[in-house]
């Protein structure tokens, strides 16, 4: 099979191609879904000369199910619930107040440790370009949209370099705009579009949020 990208970095280049309307404009803001986003959503961030940021969302688990998702939580103290999915469990809301607890305190370790004092962005009114490494089930993506609704984005614009045909179709009927770059009818796993897909760590996030801090001073 051949692969569609070399690495994170040419699939972010790639994707900065499809959005380059949105270049040099100060009502856009790049987020990455950490942690493979990152590295993508940075190189979009660069060539777009737009600001970027982390978006972190952390699924509710159901307690016993782990694998139910009973929602998400995500950056800016937004919670999404899948109804469903509650009415179905017993106890669901003490259940629910006790996952979302853990799963906060998670989600504010790691913005404290990606943004090292720096506050989040605004995104009220916004053009939001919401980028990860790829699309499996899209449950992290639809969460994130949904969030950033909730925040008041005048705009979502999905853009991840993957994704399996029906995933991506879902994702751009929840977005104003979705961009999936390669959507193989045969998808199994984001890795196997990607010669490189060794992991991010938190270092690697870090390192790119500050380097793409220090561009924007300079470019202010």
């Amino acid at each position: 099979m051949e692969r569609a990208f070399l690495n994170r970095t040419e699939a972010g280049r790639l994707l900065a191609e499809k959005l380059a309307k949105y270049s040099n404009r100060n009502d856009v803001v790049v987020l990455g879904l950490p942690r493979g986003g990152v590295p993508v959503a940075y190189e979009v961030a660069k060539r777009l000369h737009a600001p970027l940021d982390v978006f972190i969302v952390r699924k509710l688990g159901v307690p016993g199910f782990e694998e139910l998702a009973a929602g998400a939580i995500a950056s800016g103290g937004v919670r999404v619930l899948n109804e469903d999915v509650v009415r179905a469990i017993p106890y669901a809301s003490e259940a629910i107040e006790a996952v979302t607890a853990k799963e906060t305190a998670e989600l504010q370790r790691r913005e404290q440790i990606y943004r090292e004092g720096r506050l989040a962005p605004a995104l009220r009114d916004k053009i939001v370009i919401l980028v990860d490494d790829g699309l499996a089930t899209g449950a992290t993506m639809r969460a994130a949209v949904k969030a950033l609704r909730q925040q008041g984005a005048a705009k979502i614009v999905v853009a991840v370099p993957v994704g399996p045909p029906d995933t991506c179709q879902e994702v751009a009927q929840q977005a104003d705009e979705a961009i999936c770059l390669s959507t193989p009818p045969f998808f199994q796993a984001v890795g196997q579009y990607y010669e490189d897909f060794s992991q991010t760590s938190d270092d690697d996030v870090r390192e790119l949020l500050t380097r793409a801090a220090l561009a924007g001073e300079a470019r202010d």
